[in-house]
């Protein structure tokens, strides 16, 4: 269910009711893109049932989905109608269309093309946590976080997120752990890992499905060249990436996870939903106490 994972802390003095929410959302559900527009986003029933809710409430855990549909001619194409119309008019007029013209002839083309230009759909699933403030979205991107938080706060009067911040760097820390070769309590450090150099080389070096627990890794490490990603496992349970912008990559849950689930007949959604945010849940606090512990920006 949730394979990246950003997490947000929300401001205080937030608190809707589930019907609040659902109320929001839907001012602002989804509409596919019209023949001539090239991005449509919106809000989604997260359940995948048409005409359902636009917030699930899981195990008290609140579950949103954002829908993103973009349409694209590509510029390659554009170009060339965009000449070859130049050329008809410099044979008919004897006038070749300046720089400003041909920027007009240009988006006349593409809305022109619009209707024929396939679309790319892609979206992002939410949850917010009421008790603990947190809200955490399954995006790849810091540029897909800002576009969800933007539409987030457009569509919750009063809803307010900022980044978690830690005591330590996720950077500071990871290269603490290559060092040392000591993982915090709870976490194995598994085999990849990042590291990139600090001066103007900005050289790299990757390992995959590689021991890091070598003196070759801790002397690239203490020579200047900072993890960027590590790959960590919680409680032989949960594995991931740790990024230094304290992202969660490659997010999946072991088969412990599962075995206490295997036998009951709860399947799909809701037992997706209760077995992520449950191992979430106690995850991400065990992670910020091993970066020193959440402290306020500024």
């Amino acid at each position: 269910m949730f394979k990246n994972v950003m997490v947000y802390r929300i401001g205080e003095g937030w608190n809707p009711t589930l019907e609040q929410i659902e109320l929001a959302l839907d001012a602002e559900r989804f509409v596919p893109c019209g023949a001539s527009q090239e991005k449509a986003i919106g809000w989604i029933e997260p359940r995948g049932e048409a005409h359902g809710p636009l917030v699930e409430a899981v195990s008290g855990q609140r579950i949103l989905k954002l829908k993103v549909e973009t349409k694209s001619v590509p510029g390659s194409v554009v170009t060339r109608k965009a000449k070859e119309r130049s050329a008809q008019i410099e044979a008919t007029t004897g006038r070749k269309p300046g720089k400003k013209e041909m920027k007009e002839i240009k988006d006349d083309v593409k809305m022109s093309l619009m209707p024929m230009a396939f679309t790319k759909e892609s979206s992002v699933l939410v949850w917010i946590d009421p008790t603990t403030n947190l809200l955490v979205m399954d995006a790849g991107s810091q540029g897909k976080a800002d576009e969800v938080v933007t539409m987030l706060v457009k569509s919750l009067a009063g809803l307010s997120v900022t980044l978690l911040n830690t005591d330590m760097s996720p950077q500071a820390a990871m290269s603490q752990w290559l060092i040392t070769q000591e993982p915090p309590a709870g976490f194995t450090v598994d085999r990849e890992c990042e590291l990139k150099a600090a001066d103007e080389s900005k050289s790299v070096v990757r390992y995959v499905r590689h021991p890091l627990d070598t003196e070759e890794v801790k002397q690239y490490v203490e020579g200047g060249k900072l993890p960027t990603r590590l790959a960590l496992t919680w409680d032989s349970r949960v594995s991931f990436v740790l990024t230094e912008a304290l992202q969660l990559k490659k997010l999946a849950f072991l088969d412990v996870v599962f075995e206490a689930t295997s036998t009951e007949k709860d399947e799909g959604f809701d037992a997706d939903v209760a077995i992520a945010t449950g191992e979430l849940r106690k995850l991400l606090p065990e992670l910020l106490d091993a970066l020193g512990g959440e402290v306020a920006l500024g």
